[in-house]
């Protein structure tokens, strides 16, 4: 019979693949050979320079669908002299896995992969598991997640509920599952006046002034008070900027950017037309223009509390002895995606150290978040 999958020394072997977004470095091709040696059917869903995988153990189509989303890039290093290991060396010191990805999110993936092979070896369910990978969640995230779940729609592969693996708890594992995510938008401001020299004031139109107007009136503003599920909605400038190196010249443009991450009482349309219009207001106000340009990474939403969250809950409690909390907090994922196809909830490690130098996880923290993900499993079939 062969032996259980180790997820620590999986998380080791995925650490060592270089795979800093877009590269595949190696992650996906190992985590292949090892899904189809325990009888997985893989696709290699690729769009773009993107590297993607798809994997089903069970029957297309099965009554019952358990999935799993994770993704094998990760951040660049930054310096590495900063690092007091090598960055994909996977160096054990003091019961703890150092590497780029050791937290976000190499660990969490190796943990589920693990679960998931292990528990169709052992006890086959009557349904189906499948585990989409991506290779593109800490870039643009254009061809990563959304491409795989295009390729299943089209495919006709679907996943009834789905768990995403990332880093969920502040500082306790265990303490804490998301169940939603805030929306994230990023707008860009230029206002555009008259440049001229800063003797004559009267000859130019400062769009400094119309620019620090804007941005205080916007960042003033509170866009609500918070919901049922999630905090107030925030609104953060984080740069203004003329570009100007001289004391005696007003320049013509001043840029600012601005980041909001917002609850389900707003939509990013919304919201962009809210910027809109108050930008129209100071633009008339000081005889300037103002261009704005907005992103939105994703939507906010919700997976009301319900069997999956319970389901979730109720094995990290068996296996922590903690009630975890059931949390929209922190940044963006590709729940965000996943959500518009099933029922998607997170959980995952505690993520202090993802993206820092000398990122890190403690070696028995990957095998106890194993067992979670593998009682999951079987609660979810029984």
């Amino acid at each position: 019979m062969p032996q259980t999958i180790d997820p620590a020394d999986l998380t080791a072997r995925l650490i060592r693949c270089p795979s800093v977004t877009p590269e595949e470095g190696g992650a996906l091709v190992l985590l292949q050979q090892e899904l189809e040696a325990a009888g997985f059917d893989c696709t290699r869903v690729d769009r773009g320079d993107v590297a993607n995988l798809f994997a089903r153990w069970g029957e297309k189509g099965a009554t019952k669908t358990f999935g799993f989303n994770g993704h094998t890039d990760v951040v660049p290093v930054g310096n590495r002299d900063d690092w007091s290991v090598d960055p994909f060396g996977a160096e054990e010191k003091d019961g703890q896995l150092y590497g780029r990805g050791a937290c976000d999110m190499k660990s969490g993936l190796a943990a589920f992969v693990a679960a998931a092979i292990d528990f169709v070896r052992e006890t086959p369910p009557e349904g189906a598991v499948i585990l989409a990978i991506t290779g593109d969640e800490e870039g643009e995230a254009r061809d990563g997640t959304t491409a795989l779940l295009d390729w299943m729609n089209d495919a006709g592969e679907r996943m009834d509920v789905c768990l995403v693996g990332e880093p969920t708890c502040p500082e306790t594992f265990g303490e804490m599952i998301k169940i939603g995510r805030r929306g994230s938008l990023n707008a860009f401001l230029t206002v555009t006046g008259v440049q001229g020299h800063s003797a004559y004031p009267h000859r130019a139109n400062n769009p400094i002034p119309a620019m620090a107007r804007l941005v205080d009136h916007l960042s003033s503003h509170a866009l609500d008070q918070g919901t049922e599920h999630f905090d107030a909605s925030t609104l953060a400038v984080v740069t203004v900027d003329t570009g100007n190196p001289a004391t005696n010249v007003i320049p013509r443009q001043c840029r600012a950017t601005l980041n909001i991450r917002f609850n389900d009482l707003h939509s990013g349309t919304k919201l962009t037309e809210w910027l809109r219009a108050e930008a129209d207001w100071v633009a008339e106000e000081f005889g300037v223009e103002i261009g704005l340009e907005v992103k939105i990474s994703g939507e906010a939403f919700l997976t009301p509390p319900g069997r999956l969250s319970e389901l979730v809950a109720g094995a990290v409690e068996a296996e922590t002895g903690l009630r975890p909390a059931l949390s929209t907090t922190g940044g963006t994922s590709d729940a965000r995606f996943v959500k518009a196809h099933c029922p998607v909830v997170e959980f995952g490690l505690v993520g202090q150290t993802m993206h820092q130098v000398d990122e890190r996880v403690e070696i028995a923290q990957i095998h106890r978040l194993k067992s979670v993900y593998a009682r999951i499993l079987k609660d979810y079939f029984t």
